[in-house]
């Protein structure tokens, strides 16, 4: 237990860091955007690289995989409803908002609490090969279709996903890890040294993020925004137990399931709102609000699991 709140510490201590890097300007006005191109091209695909290369694969594609993707959907499903039933909303905004209670932060916040909390980063492998290969594409690929905009084809969609270096970083390590075959060290050590990068850059541009935010300010939004909050820090952690005991996971990969169903909403989800103009303030409040949410639900999940 000491171990899980000591990683919390550091998770939470770098991102106060970056925090206070935000409110000082120190790095200027596009600090945000440089760490976190840094950590997303540059750090995080030889992160990924050099932890599945040395991970099991039957781990990644097997019980963890379909609790990721289960629980993640449910809890859209659970929210979509109740959005289009109950809140009366137009199916686009419905969409974006399911995507704000099921999808998780595993780039930013992921890697970092698998490495730091549960001390082996492939644990966000299943978590980030379903959301990156599967859900992203899937999401995308209806928006486009809903707001009238570009018709993705068949093409399009994979080229998306083959041009993702996070895909790649996955699909080069998954493919060493299978066929054993790993580079000298002199080509290893200096990809090991760019991985490092990643998660740092990660924590401090996340921390720089919450700089002047203000959730549930806009009143239109406060129904939806907290709907999604409910279900992401709530539903989404007792589903993903759910199914995990159901698959017979247990132990330390029961723990990590949930955890990782515990991560709060993806910060990238914003982007994509704003790119179809649709529940932009939803998506935004529900990653503040999550965030800080979901300290307090993967403590709770560490209490009783760990």
């Amino acid at each position: 237990m000491a171990g899980v709140l000591s990683g919390f510490f550091i998770v939470w201590a770098v991102i106060g860091l970056g925090y206070l890097v935000g409110r000082t300007g120190v790095l200027g006005a596009d600090a945000q955007q440089v760490l976190s191109r840094l950590a997303f091209y540059v750090g995080s695909p030889p992160l990924l690289f050099t932890t599945l290369a040395q991970a099991d694969v039957r781990h990644v594609f097997s019980a963890p995989l379909l609790v990721a993707a289960g629980s993640a959907w449910l809890t859209m499903l659970a929210y979509g409803l109740l959005s289009r039933f109950v809140l009366a909303r137009d199916a686009s905004t419905v969409v974006m908002g399911a995507q704000a209670a099921g999808q998780v932060n595993a780039a930013n916040l992921g890697i970092p609490i698998a490495l730091f909390v549960l001390g082996d980063a492939s644990r966000v492998a299943p978590v980030m090969l379903f959301q990156l290969a599967l859900n992203t594409p899937l999401y995308l690929t209806v928006m486009d279709t809903l707001t009238g905009g570009h018709r993705p084809t068949v093409g399009s969609v994979l080229r998306g996903i083959g041009s993702n270096p996070l895909i790649v970083g996955s699909a080069l390590g998954i493919m060493s890890s299978t066929t054993a075959l790993t580079p000298p060290d002199l080509v290893m050590e200096p990809v090991r040294i760019v991985a490092g990068a990643a998660v740092p850059a990660m924590l401090i541009a996340f921390g720089i993020s919450l700089v002047g935010t203000r959730p549930l300010s806009v009143r239109g939004a406060r129904a939806d925004t907290l709907l999604a909050t409910g279900a992401k820090v709530v539903l989404h952690p007792l589903l993903a137990l759910v199914l995990a005991r159901v698959l017979g996971l247990e132990g330390s990969a029961l723990y990590a399931a949930v955890v990782m169903g515990s991560l709060p909403t993806a910060q990238n989800l914003y982007v994509a709102a704003v790119r179809y103009d649709r529940a932009t303030t939803v998506c935004r409040d529900t990653v503040l609000l999550t965030t800080v949410t979901s300290v307090l639900s993967m403590t709770v999940v560490a209490v009783f699991l760990s």
